[in-house]
């Protein structure tokens, strides 16, 4: 990314990358609007800083342009079986839209990849919706293959996997 780095989340930039994150999630989400912040934003800090989850963010010139996730799968769906696997749950992926299509996404995604990897993760676990232009064939192409599609006709939740080597 020219003029950009790739960044951990400090403890002093918890609140504007709390604020990012929950801004793309309701433009993204219109439906969650009056919906409480999710938990791993609200304890953002014991979440991915001081436990096993991790994430990374995106600057151009010092401004907040992305950010990504993982923190450790919680089996909240049935069918889906990680019994005796490390499994991570790769979260809040978001790109501003005049960041999009620039490759950004896939070298945040490269970086905590890596970061699982040197965990010992052994396998990365995403949900994602077709609603979302795009974001099916994106993760496909960084190596996501579809474990399951949800019958639900609003949300059609895909759950997708990549097993690390």
């Amino acid at each position: 990314m020219p003029n950009g780095s790739i960044q951990s989340v400090t403890r002093q930039s918890i609140d504007e990358v709390v604020g990012f994150v929950n801004e793309a999630r309701r433009h993204l989400f219109p439906m969650l609007a009056g919906t409480p912040m999710p938990v791993d934003l609200v304890r953002f800090a014991e979440t991915y800083l001081e436990g096993e989850g991790r994430f990374l963010i995106a600057r151009d010139h010092g401004r907040l342009v992305a950010a990504i996730g993982y923190l450790p799968y919680d089996h909240r769906f049935q069918q889906l079986d990680y019994r005796g696997v490390r499994v991570v749950e790769v979260v809040r992926l978001f790109v501003l839209p005049e960041y999009r299509r620039h490759g950004l996404a896939a070298a945040l995604f490269g970086a905590l990849r890596e970061m699982a990897a040197q965990a010992g993760v052994e396998c990365l676990y995403l949900h994602t919706h077709p609603f979302l232009p795009g974001a099916i064939a994106f993760w496909e192409r960084q190596g996501f293959a579809i474990v399951d599609v949800e019958a639900d006709p609003l949300w059609q939740t895909t759950h997708m996997q990549l097993m690390l080597d």
